[in-house]
């Protein structure tokens, strides 16, 4: 019998990744629901050291495997260990993150052990009836929502996107059960060889890491117009943002885009400037902190999910704020976002 909610624990060069502590919060959750348990599943060499990591962040148990082979993400042997701790298990549900390798991972397990797999989910709950889990995610470019259940087969498998749930807050007197998987990996397992790991610096902060964000949508006009939005992202120490439009029109790239068909974000600040406020964009950025939105449209549906509303000309408006702030903060010496 399927049972336990279990959690793809993504670790890189030793660290676990945010969503992971986001899925075991969201995890908690359903299995409360079920009355199971949260199991999380990490992979790597030297990775039992982090388990205590994810019993803090709410997981009740770790199934670890250290190995090699494991040292760095490649497909093939993380693939056949994820399969054996479906096979030894049997989970009810198994969770990824929508990374780079939850996507890749993700398919090749649901494939191989023969269940469904709902990609980019948004939204995850247990239906009271059936007790399936129900996944939903943005369907036909982000223009409706759809909501899939895997009914016949498990485990049920979802990759959920970064940022859209929510972490616990870590608690270290939580102590779990931290078991290995029992199972043989060797050089064999591994049809890719790594030759060379090459890590470029990022010099921007990810959108979804940022704590301010001042967002443009088609209001904005055009490319050029941008350079305002990036002045007063830089005075107040946040990064720039878009709806789908712009990025649509090629005035600023996909990694910078909010919303069901980009990325879910929680900034303490977001400032929505010439953004219309449909609801594909709203759905990802409604859990921000706090939303002012500056818009020329008296009736825009922004205004509806903003704490504090601005009518009137972006392209006037920002530029005269950006100067405010950059005398206040040479005024008092201090980060703009302070004042």
């Amino acid at each position: 019998m399927s049972q336990n909610v279990y959690v793809f624990a993504e670790q890189r060069d030793g660290c676990i990744q945010k969503v992971t502590l986001e899925l075991i919060g969201k995890g908690k959750e359903l299995a409360n629901v079920l009355n199971q348990k949260v199991v999380a599943i990490l992979l790597g060499k030297d990775s039992k050291s982090l388990a205590q990591i994810l019993i803090e962040y709410g997981a009740d148990s770790v199934r670890y495997l250290d190995h090699p082979v494991l040292a760095e993400y490649t497909t093939e042997p993380y693939t056949k260990a994820i399969c054996e701790v479906v096979k030894q298990d049997k989970p009810e549900i198994v969770l990824y993150g929508a990374t780079a390798i939850g996507r890749d991972l993700a398919p090749r397990v649901s494939a191989r052990v023969h269940t469904g797999l709902t990609a980019d989910c948004t939204k995850l709950e247990i239906d009271d009836t059936s007790q399936n889990l129900y996944m939903t995610r943005p369907a036909f470019g982000g223009n409706i929502m759809a909501t899939i259940a895997c009914e016949k087969h498990r485990p049920q498998m979802a990759t959920v996107r970064p940022g859209v749930m929510q972490a616990i807050d870590r608690d270290s007197a939580r102590v779990g059960l931290i078991s290995e998987i029992e199972m043989d990996l060797s050089e064999a397992d591994m049809n890719v060889k790594i030759l060379e790991v090459v890590k470029e610096e990022k010099k921007k902060i990810d959108i979804c890491e940022a704590k301010i964000l001042v967002a443009g949508g088609r209001g904005v006009g055009n490319a050029e117009n941008f350079k305002i939005l990036n002045e007063l992202a830089e005075v107040i120490g946040g990064e720039t943002a878009a709806s789908r439009s712009p990025v649509d029109e090629g005035w600023i790239s996909h990694d910078k885009q909010v919303g069901q068909t980009g990325k879910t974000v929680r900034p303490d600040l977001y400032i929505a400037c010439g953004i219309s406020g449909a609801i594909q964009h709203v759905a990802g950025m409604e859990s921000a902190e706090y939303i002012i939105s500056i818009n020329k449209n008296t009736t825009a549906p922004i205004f509806d999910v903003s704490d504090m509303g601005i009518i009137g000309d972006l392209n006037v408006i920002i530029p005269k704020l950006t100067a405010k702030l950059k005398k206040r903060k040479e005024q008092m010496g201090v980060n703009a976002c302070q004042i």
